[in-house]
């Protein structure tokens, strides 16, 4: 355990950031007698000709999103989106199969684009969803992002990630920094600028990023608020301090200490800044991460041998093994149904990392990584249907990826110098 602490705070670093573009989609493997997903239909947006290429940078993004979303399959095969012959336009599509279609109208006043967006079902001709969204051309791709997940929560109940974000350390500064991501790899950008060791960002539901940093030469816990711009000591100077997790109501933190004569878990109250040790045992505890009711925390320990992971109630204290035969376990992370937790795993000193399922009885694992480097750092998505992770698959270098939660479909998520470490999606 003290090993991994150590690896995550002193890793090699190396040098300058920027994103590649990505537009790949990334659909997962089914088999041969899956049923086929029902299709959306999206034409061309109706634009002036002066704003073609806006329009088509929202139907894009949207397209795309709709696509990672998998629930749908989008066709662009068939008629015009045209509003005055609309009986017509959706007759044309109720041939192609669709069963949806999204219409788009675009239009400009500087500086403002809005974007009217409808959505009919195709064989009753009934419209399902209608809405305008309006910003400026900075803000295109974030708005397709918006429209895009209320539209996925429409028409099948379930909430969309297209506007999400993964937040991750990278050394290609040749300092560890704070960034963060679009779930799609777009839209980089450097939230820190400490010139030391930046690490473990965690998302709160209300959009800081808590992390701990070297900026005091020591392991510290900080805010970044991001709707202010600001970012601002939290627990500062107590010895090593390593981040968590955030409470799912945002009033506390769940961290590693080092106070002790052993690193233990504390909860830090962020209202009355209360301390409160939650273990003290003779072994090295870390890596606590909480439930999505706030009732328990999973972390990882070495009071049986080699590092397992554990649960614990946080009502009365009671806490159970999960694993049991691993060389080291480590980054524990609930999912957002509460069902399994997700834990990078070594099964003996000759294996490299891989990425694991446990559910909460301990009784069922699952493998989601084999034979493609070391892979660490997993956080899900916010809708439970995707994990991130980093890997060292493609030519030895951490590089943050994104597969289906069944191990599926494994993608670069954006390519990136340096290296990238602690990847946390957003909620």
């Amino acid at each position: 355990m003290q090993k991994l602490f150590l690896a995550a705070l002193f890793a090699g670093l190396c040098g300058g950031l920027s994103a590649a573009p990505k537009t790949d989609v990334y659909i997962g493997i089914t088999s041969a007698g899956a049923k086929r997903l029902p299709v959306i239909a999206m034409p061309a947006f109706v634009s002036d000709q002066a704003i073609a290429p806006a329009a088509q940078k929202v139907h894009d993004t949207l397209r795309a999103d709709i696509l990672y979303g998998r629930y749908f399959d989008v066709s662009e095969d068939g008629p015009d989106f045209n509003p005055k012959k609309l009986d017509d336009t959706l007759s044309g599509w109720a041939k192609k199969r669709a069963g949806y279609m999204i219409g788009g109208d675009i239009s400009y006043q500087e500086p403002y684009y809005t974007i009217k967006l409808y959505v009919y079902d195709v064989m009753t001709q009934a419209p399902v969803f209608a809405k305008a969204f309006k910003g400026n051309e900075a803000s295109l791709r974030r708005l397709a992002h918006i429209a895009a997940d209320q539209i996925i929560q429409t028409l099948t109940g379930r909430r969309g990630i297209a506007d999400t974000k993964i937040a991750f350390a990278n050394n290609a500064t040749k300092h560890k920094e704070i960034y963060v991501v679009d779930y799609d790899g777009q839209n980089l950008k450097k939230l820190t600028n400490d010139r030391s060791i930046a690490l473990l960002p965690r998302w709160s539901k209300d959009g800081r990023i808590y992390y701990t940093t070297y900026r005091y030469k020591n392991p510290d816990i900080f805010a970044i608020d991001l709707k202010a711009g600001k970012i601002a000591p939290v627990i500062i100077r107590g010895g090593l301090s390593l981040i968590g997790g955030v409470s799912p109501d945002g009033k506390a933190l769940v961290f590693t200490s080092s106070r002790g004569p052993n690193p233990s878990i504390y909860i830090y109250n962020l209202e009355t800044g209360e301390k409160k040790q939650i273990t003290n045992r003779q072994s090295v505890d870390g890596s606590p991460s909480y439930s999505p009711d706030g009732k328990y925390i999973t972390f990882v320990s070495n009071r049986a041998g080699n590092p397992q992971i554990y649960v614990m109630e946080l009502a009365t204290g009671q806490t159970r093994p999960l694993t049991k035969t691993f060389n080291w376990s480590d980054s524990p992370q609930w999912s957002p149904t509460g069902e399994w937790i997700v834990f990078a795993g070594r099964e003996s000193p000759y294996h490299p990392f891989d990425i694991f399922l446990v559910d909460l009885t301990g009784t069922q694992l699952r493998r989601l990584t084999t034979d493609a480097g070391s892979n660490e750092d997993p956080t899900w998505s916010p809708d439970g249907r995707f994990i991130a992770f980093t890997s060292t698959r493609d030519g030895g270098k951490r590089k943050l990826y994104v597969m289906d939660a069944d191990g599926s479909a494994p993608h670069l998520v954006a390519d990136l110098p340096g290296e990238t470490f602690t990847p946390h999606w957003s909620f």
